[in-house]
């Protein structure tokens, strides 16, 4: 069995999360990370045991015994830079989601990945969380029958949603749906998106972000499927819950209904009220064991250096949620459909109304 040295750029939430992950895996020599807080650095590295610890992630990309890389940096500005000299300098990479902001950093980071045969993927960690791998079994395995229609309804809570909004000015089709955009291309290949109709609700953070309070989508198959995506991020701050996920899928001979609401373990308490634990998407540690999708796809890249084993998510695959968002984006703007692939004169409108990108 082959350890490698793996680093971590950028080791807030999701980084975080990363981190604790790797330091005890076998498959790990050694763990470096990066981090521009200091303080947040210091944390880290002692909970870690890192071995060594930079607010210079070029450092970590200059390494040459590192193999591979989890860039979780923020703010999401910051993704194409990184990620394409990792790649220049032949490091495997993770990325976080969104694999760039214009298509065109894209196109580059695939390619450069593809010509030097390097493992680069990008972190939609839902296709990690059992209920959607169990989705996709019973469409692969005909128990469904043809599909029809795919529908999913995500919403997250408000304060969560001014974090996510509060650092970039992505919408919530590029930042919520764009998890169930991957997750039902996932379920639906080889089909292909060819058309896309949005629309935006403006009534609560518009003022401050600039952004939708949510969005819904539909998208067109190739193959007549229809998908139908809802994302929002303005649940109230009462609300129990961090993530609400209801999914439904329809095929010529069933029907599977996912209620991944989260809302299975109720704590209740006399200071705090009612919550419902773990229902964070990422999800979180909790004592010996991981709760959630982010822990597996985690140690999915490591083994896929480690033993050359191909990636769950294709930079290709990432790449094409980004122009069905990227089109959802520009139905709102318009109140028009968008067929797909995007050209150059939508492209440039694109460019024109920048707002929700």
């Amino acid at each position: 069995m082959k350890a490698i040295e793996v680093g971590v750029i950028g080791t807030g939430w999701c980084g975080g999360i990363r981190a604790e992950t790797l330091k005890d895996h076998p498959l790990v020599a050694r763990l470096h990370i990066a981090e521009t807080n200091a303080e947040r650095l210091a944390e880290v590295a002692a909970s870690t045991g890192a071995a060594t610890a930079t607010a210079d992630y070029q450092e970590l990309i200059a390494n040459p015994a590192i193999e591979a890389l989890y860039v979780c940096a923020t703010p999401e500005t910051t993704h194409y830079t990184i990620a394409r000299e990792a790649l220049l300098a032949g490091k495997h990479v993770f990325l976080e989601k969104p694999i760039a902001l214009e298509l065109w950093e894209a196109d580059e980071l695939v390619e450069l990945a593809r010509r030097n045969n390097i493992k680069f993927t990008i972190g939609y960690s839902q296709r990690f969380n059992p209920k959607f791998a169990f989705a996709k079994k019973k469409l692969a395995d005909g128990t469904l029958g043809e599909p029809v229609s795919v529908l999913v309804s995500r919403h997250i809570t408000r304060n969560l949603g001014k974090k996510i909004s509060g650092r970039i000015k992505l919408s919530p089709a590029a930042m919520e749906a764009t998890h169930d955009l991957d997750f039902a291309f996932w379920l639906l290949e080889p089909a292909k998106p060819v058309r896309v109709y949005a629309q935006g609700a403006n009534r609560v953070m518009h003022a401050t972000t600039g952004l939708p309070d949510c969005q819904f989508i539909t998208v067109t198959m190739d193959n007549g499927v229809v998908v139908m995506i809802g994302a929002g991020w303005i649940l109230p701050p009462a609300y129990p819950n961090f993530s609400h996920t209801w999914i439904e899928i329809v095929g010529s001979e069933g029907a599977l209904m996912i209620d991944d609401s989260h809302k299975d373990v109720a704590l209740s308490t006399l200071s705090g009220g009612t919550v419902f634990p773990m229902s964070t998407m990422p999800g979180e540690q909790v004592d010996h064991v991981y709760a959630g999708a982010m822990g597996p796809e985690t140690i999915h890249f490591l083994e896929a250096v480690a033993r050359d084993r191909p990636v769950m998510v294709t930079p290709e695959s990432a790449r094409a949620v980004m122009e069905v968002y990227l089109a959802a984006d520009l139905s709102t703007e318009t109140g028009e459909p968008v067929t797909l692939p995007l050209g150059n004169e939508q492209r440039v409108k694109l460019a024109a109304a920048g707002g929700m990108r």
